[in-house]
């Protein structure tokens, strides 16, 4: 498949390419995920999937079409449009996404945009950093002992506004974990409706920044003291929070997590020496992350 020499669509139309990137670890991306980047002629990529995976990609075949919040961001409408546009010349497509690409990573709609355009599409599933993330910190979402149950929430959404899609209160009651992506700054606003919803204020709360990456860190306290907790280590995107008695279960197997060199950790804060540098322009974008 390839481009016709005025710069026309060549009769054949290439494949666009769904892929999830992982939670930033290169050694997680799939086999697969590695061998289409390897082969596509354009690679379309979120802010999330990590700069050793980027980089590893060559500067003439990326294009960055991320978001970030309350920052610079690509319209959906233009990265729906540009997939569309490079297939039809016959390229091979690969649309990069952190974490996998249907877990709040617009995948659904752009599938839904490339099947009303007639372009062949295949989605390639990738290590969620919902599940990830807590995993590295020591953090199961789900335990015998504690949860049955697992829910998975955008914290982009504002808790307060009168028409939400997501029902705090319900989650509230559920009694199961609560992980929550892209939901640094939004922190006060959803802890607050999750206790005045009926959750107990003593249950244990962790923020998971950087999952899997260098400067990978976890700080940790409950419902009633999590923004103080985020606020006093300096946490920012990206990051996770999880809320339930799981995240109380880190404590246990910290020390071990640390002689295997998977997150340091310190009393309450991994790395508190970091450079605040190098958290500079780190922001939550549209997708799993």
């Amino acid at each position: 498949m390839s481009e016709g020499t005025d710069g026309s669509a060549s009769d054949d139309v290439g494949t666009v390419y769904l892929v999830g990137s992982g939670p930033g670890d290169p050694d997680l991306l799939t086999v697969k995920a590695s061998r289409l980047l390897d082969g596509a002629d354009a690679v379309l990529h979120d802010k999330l999937p990590g700069p050793d995976i980027l980089d590893a990609i060559p500067a003439e075949k990326r294009e960055d079409v991320g978001k970030r919040a309350g920052g610079e961001w690509t319209p959906q409408e233009y990265t729906n449009h540009r997939l569309v546009e490079l297939a039809r010349k016959g390229k091979t497509v690969v649309r990069l996404k952190g974490g996998d690409p249907f877990v709040f990573g617009r995948g659904g709609e752009e599938a839904e945009h490339l099947a009303d355009a007639g372009v062949p599409f295949e989605v390639v599933p990738g290590v969620t950093s919902a599940i990830a993330g807590p995993g590295v910190a020591g953090i199961p979402v789900t335990h015998r002992e504690h949860a049955s149950s697992v829910s998975f929430v955008t914290g982009h959404e504002d808790p307060t506004k009168d028409e939400s899609a997501v029902d705090w209160e319900a989650l509230a009651a559920t009694g199961g974990t609560l992980v929550v992506l892209m939901g640094v700054g939004k922190l006060p606003a959803y802890t607050d409706v999750l206790r005045e919803a009926g959750m107990d204020p003593d249950t244990p709360v962790a923020l998971v920044e950087r999952a899997t990456r260098p400067g990978m860190r976890v700080a940790t306290g409950t419902l009633e003291t999590a923004v103080a907790t985020r606020d006093d280590a300096g946490i920012e995107p990206p990051a996770i929070t999880v809320i339930g008695d799981v995240a109380g279960t880190r404590d246990r197997v910290a020390a071990f997590l640390e002689n295997a060199g998977s997150a340091p950790v310190t009393a309450g804060v991994d790395a508190p020496g970091a450079d605040a540098a190098d958290r500079d322009g780190r922001s939550e974008g549209g997708g799993d992350a």
